[in-house]
């Protein structure tokens, strides 16, 4: 059961208005429920930032604690709008996937269709490295490359001074293509198959230290305010042309492995017939041509 979303209260007057008016679009195209699944590596403010979006302490969040144990989902209706939030554990332990949360992790989503992802990462991390191409290989290996096409990249600890040669536009923008790239790599996206889209990337400040504007708006050292910023993100992503994943038994348990290939066999059953009688063929006429003795 959803409850009153009496967080988007403790927002400025600007961010409130800005908040019904997203929450009105997405009634007008229908979309009565949005789905929200969050996920990246682990301490990288995945449930901070579901804290921010609504505005009050749905997740806990722990200074000595890193991660959530197991998927939690909070729901919060205004205007006649559900939104589903799943926060989730991050799915790195040790340098590798931990498969056990990343099943843990499908097995909460079975019967739900998510209508957004946001790919949750660390502005101030100046490099993709092996583990960011682990986690985006076992996202889109569990749900299918598609569910990028309903991705947003989210990067926090957006309050920083980049290096002294880049601008913080430009910073954010090598930052964010860096991941994007990887994106398209590992899942072999062609940002050309549907027109107008390309994987949107979103900063995020959830510390006390976000700068404040006159309206008392949390805003980015380029101006935006980031909380409007990111949920009229999710509403474009939510309503876009491409299709929300259902998370069915037949997602969760991936491809057959006795399906696989299947069609070859009747193919390899032919060329093996071809070639035995060949083979037979090769032997008679060998066979044929050979000198015989004089008794034969």
């Amino acid at each position: 059961m959803a409850r009153e979303w009496s967080g988007i209260q403790q927002f400025p007057l600007a961010t409130q208005t800005k908040l019904l008016e997203l929450l009105g679009t997405l009634k007008e195209k229908v979309k009565n429920s949005v789905t929200i699944l969050v996920m990246g590596k682990g301490g990288v403010g995945k449930s901070s930032t579901v804290n921010s979006i609504l505005g009050e302490r749905a997740v806990a969040v722990s200074a000595f604690q890193s991660d959530i144990p197991r998927p939690v989902m909070v729901s919060c209706e205004r205007s006649g709008v559900t939104l589903n939030i799943i926060d989730t554990p991050g799915i790195i332990e040790g340098g590798f996937i931990n498969d056990q949360a990343l099943e843990l992790i499908k097995r909460f989503l079975l019967n739900k269709t998510i209508d957004v992802l946001l790919y949750v990462d660390r502005l101030d991390s100046y490099r993709v490295d092996n583990l960011d191409q682990q986690v985006i290989k076992a996202i889109t290996r569990s749900f299918g490359k598609e569910i990028w096409r309903k991705g947003i990249v989210v990067l926090t600890h957006a309050q920083l001074t980049p290096p002294d040669f880049l601008s913080y536009d430009e910073f954010f923008a090598r930052r964010s293509e860096a991941l994007i790239n990887v994106v398209d790599s590992e899942a072999r996206l062609n940002r050309c198959e549907i027109p107008g889209h390309a994987l949107p990337a979103v900063l995020v400040e959830n510390s006390s230290r976000c700068t404040i504007n006159d309206g008392r708006e949390k805003i980015l050292p380029n101006g935006i305010a980031w909380i409007p910023n990111i949920v009229e993100t999710i509403t474009k992503v939510a309503t876009n042309e491409s299709q929300n994943i259902m998370v069915d038994q037949n997602l969760i348990d991936g491809p057959n492995a006795n399906e696989r290939g299947k069609w070859l066999i009747p193919l390899i059953l032919g060329v093996q017939f071809l070639f035995v009688t060949q083979v037979k063929k090769w032997i008679k006429d060998d066979i044929a041509k050979a000198p015989k003795s004089s008794w034969e």
